[in-house]
């Protein structure tokens, strides 16, 4: 769907709901995830999978995303963003329960890469449909509709560590858990921009490569992505091994990382507002950069836990801000956003083990130094993320007219 494919006017009450009808799909598509993750221990155990092919598997959601994220555009353009929504986030809330049913190896990595798949296909087309109402309402929001999804994780895993504290089965927790969630996320839908392509515009392609306005700002996003992943999987294995911390301070550091992240979304689209993005951006570089300096050179555990969240605090804004640049860098805002997704997801995914990697062959201690050099490429790259920084969208309009008013 293109910027000019989108020149409906919507009333000012319309797209103010919009907003909170996004950010109810933000939170909904976190929750899934969230109660995926505390599940994971019962899944192996069901499946009988050993970590090492435990690790094979994990890696299929990832596969999945990449895969299926171009087809998002396809399918939005089909149907109109409401349906797409619609039917998309509904198959990622669905597909929670497919991974507590796999008995063995091979149907747990199938399952995993549809719940990938679907995983990807919602999360462009819900970052598109911010994009818009962003720009309609000519403020920033992507910053706290990526907070109200990590708000959702952390709804999802409390439920999750609940149901796993009371030995519940992961099946009837995930299939209770996807019917509530499905149900949340269609009453939801029902309040996004119903965003049309014009009778005669051109199809987007099901697959192509990304536009290179997508990779320079996916090349920002991977920075952030990678020290966000560094520091989830890996800064409590550092407190514990490298720093002597007991086990309940390391495992709380993760936790106080993820808070960290979520409070710094949320508040994260004021400072965008006052500073524009590339120098919230800029400024996020350093304290991560800070952040990462203080973490390999702390000689204790409670200099270490802030240099972790002074990296939250820093790359909190990035991949928002880096969604939101690639929904106005072009005529195929669908296209950009999943060519950067497909980036931010890779950088998930390579992540944890190239950190391991690193470790193994060096120390955990160089391994966080290469990720205060990424940290600092925020400060370098942050200039591509300009087109963040909102400006009249042609199109776009809102005027004060009633919302019921029918739409042409």
């Amino acid at each position: 769907m293109t910027t000019e494919s989108t020149a409906t006017v919507f009333g000012t009450g319309e797209v103010r709901r919009a907003r909170y009808a996004v950010a109810a799909v933000f939170t909904v598509h976190g929750a899934v995830t969230g109660s995926f993750a505390t599940r994971v221990p019962w899944i192996q155990d069901h499946a009988g999978v050993s970590a090492g092919q435990l690790g094979i598997a994990l890696a299929f959601p990832a596969i999945g995303a990449s895969v299926a994220m171009p087809l998002a555009g396809a399918v939005s353009h089909r149907f109109g963003a409401r349906t797409a929504l619609r039917g998309l986030l509904s198959l990622w809330t669905l597909a929670l329960i497919l991974p507590s049913l796999a008995p063995n190896l091979l149907t747990l990595c199938a399952a995993l890469f549809v719940y990938g798949a679907s995983a990807g296909m919602s999360d462009v087309a819900m970052n598109a449909l911010g994009v818009e109402v962003e720009n309609r309402l000519d403020k920033s929001i992507m910053s706290g509709l990526h907070g109200m999804w990590s708000v959702g994780a952390l709804i999802g895993s409390a439920a999750g560590t609940v149901a796993a504290h009371v030995g519940a089965d992961a099946r009837l927790h995930h299939v209770t858990a996807a019917l509530i969630l499905t149900l949340v996320g269609l009453a939801a839908c029902q309040w996004v921009l119903d965003l049309r392509s014009e009778p005669d515009e051109e199809p987007p392609p099901r697959f192509a490569l990304p536009p290179k306005s997508a990779l320079v700002i996916g090349a920002v996003g991977f920075c952030a992505v990678f020290a966000e992943g560094a520091s989830l999987d890996w800064s409590a294995v550092y407190l514990r091994d490298t720093l002597d911390s007991s086990a309940g301070l390391a495992a709380a550091s993760t936790t106080a990382f993820a808070l960290t992240m979520a409070v710094a979304r949320i508040a994260g689209d004021r400072v965008v507002d006052r500073f524009g993005a590339v120098r919230t951006v800029r400024a996020g570089g350093v304290l991560a950069t800070l952040g990462g300096v203080l973490v390999v050179t702390a000689p204790h555990v409670a200099l270490a836990m802030c240099g972790f969240g002074l990296m939250g605090l820093g790359i909190a804004v990035v991949v928002p801000l880096a969604f939101a640049a690639a929904g106005r860098s072009g005529p195929r805002p669908a296209q950009a956003i999943a060519g950067v997704a497909t980036i931010t997801y890779t950088s998930g995914l390579i992540a944890p083990s190239a950190i391991g990697s690193l470790a193994e062959a060096t120390s955990l201690v160089v391994s966080f130094g290469l990720v205060s050099v990424l940290a600092f490429g925020l400060v370098l790259g942050a200039g591509v993320l300009r087109a963040g920084d909102r400006k009249p969208v042609a199109g776009s309009a809102v005027v004060d007219v009633p919302a019921a008013e029918p739409r042409p």
